[in-house]
């Protein structure tokens, strides 16, 4: 998965490229799909920059091996990312989720 495919996945879901976090909570990790998105006048990142943090997020995905997990649950999920909402993907680290609880997410 690289950046471009996973802006094309929120897209076709949600018809706008919303902002991807990454979320630390109780020792889980989160991808979460916020409100905020490129096409709107405030959103505080260029187009270049938006496509360069999705690339980021999505070689944490792929070295995951949870591409194919978030593919489904986005295309699953009824929730959609509004005003202080986002919506939330659990992603399932395994036995060595621990390696990756990093500051930098």
């Amino acid at each position: 998965m690289t950046g471009s495919e996973l802006q094309s996945l929120i897209v076709d879901k949600w018809g706008y490229s919303f902002d991807v976090q990454f979320r630390r909570q109780q020792g889980q990790i989160f991808l979460q799909i916020m409100w905020r998105y490129l096409e709107q006048v405030s959103f505080p990142l260029t187009e270049a920059e938006y496509l360069a943090h999705l690339d980021r997020v999505a070689t944490y995905l792929v070295a995951w091996g949870q591409t194919e997990s978030v593919r489904l649950a986005i295309a699953q999920t009824r929730d959609r990312p509004r005003l202080g909402k986002a919506v939330s993907i659990l992603l399932d680290l395994g036995a060595r989720s621990s390696e990756w609880l990093l500051d930098d997410l």
